[in-house]
């Protein structure tokens, strides 16, 4: 039996678990929030022995267990004795930080009552555990980005840029700008089929309106340069922690032009491994 690749994550309340735990998903982890201790053995072993096993997990165990929480040592002893691989990040924050945060979010410490002897509380039980960690993070400098950067560091692999998600949408400018696009470009520059009569009542999807497009010299040229721009922009997209990133290419109408381009970058991006998903928005519209 395989056994996925198991990242515990804890540390203190505030120090950006969650945030730690939605990055991971994002890097392709099966993440669950908060699970007692007593059952990681028994998930863990689900995982690996699924249909299609589950090759990578990440969990988030902390004092919010309550008494449950003191099993996460027999069950770490039992994985050592068992030869179960497992990682521990464990995230901080000074006291300074930990109160300012629990003061802006308004949310109670899971410990109770005074909330910087509950932060203390807190460090003084996760001692132990600390020592135990494989990668200690303080987080009381680091924007959430900057966690992100990290942990994709620690856990990204050569599948991250394939499970980062395109959305390429072609669209017409007299039906208004898609509000959902990260990048915005605009190929009313292109020769316009719709001044030529047999391609008129074509669309970008017709080899005659492609072939009319890429007639022009400008065209291969701009796709060229367009693509080496979103090239050039992904790792960094990634970089910063996004997961998707939705490209509007817009002409007159939806039409012509804007379905000929982004039919083709969608080409370009697929041949390299990117998970593309191709929208045209106003093509089925009567434009101009």
């Amino acid at each position: 039996m395989t056994w996925p690749r198991l990242v515990i994550i804890t540390g203190l309340s505030g120090a950006g678990k969650t945030q730690a735990l939605r990055c991971l998903e994002d890097l392709g982890f099966f993440c669950v929030d908060n699970l007692p201790p007593t059952l990681i053995p028994t998930f863990t072993e689900l995982c690996a022995r699924a249909a299609v096993p589950i090759k990578k997990v990440a969990l988030v165990v902390d004092v919010r267990g309550g008494e449950l929480f003191e099993k996460v040592f027999e069950v770490l002893s039992r994985f050592d004795r068992e030869a179960v691989p497992y990682e521990i990040v464990f995230l901080e924050a000074s006291d300074e930080v930990l109160v300012r945060r629990f003061k802006e979010t308004r949310r109670p410490h899971p410990l109770g009552g005074d909330l910087l002897s509950a932060i203390r509380e807190e460090r003084k039980r996760l001692e132990e555990l600390r020592g135990r960690a494989h990668k200690i993070i303080d987080t009381s400098n680091l924007s959430v980005s900057q966690l992100k950067e990290q942990l994709a560091n620690l856990f990204g692999d050569v599948e991250t840029l394939r499970r980062f998600r395109i959305t390429l949408m072609s669209f017409g400018y007299k039906y208004g700008i898609p509000l959902d696009a990260d990048l915005l470009m605009d190929v009313r520059f292109l020769p316009n089929p719709h001044y030529v009569p047999r391609l008129k009542n074509l669309t970008g999807e017709d080899p005659e309106v492609k072939e009319y497009v890429f007639a022009s010299p400008v065209t291969g040229e701009f796709i060229a340069r367009f693509t080496s721009l979103v090239e050039f922009l992904i790792p960094l997209y990634i970089k910063e922690g996004k997961a998707m990133l939705t490209i509007a290419v817009g002409c007159t109408g939806g039409k012509h032009r804007s379905v000929v381009i982004v039919n083709r970058l969608a080409e370009i991006l697929r041949s390299k491994d990117y998970q593309v998903t191709v929208r045209h928005r106003d093509v089925n519209r009567d434009s101009a």
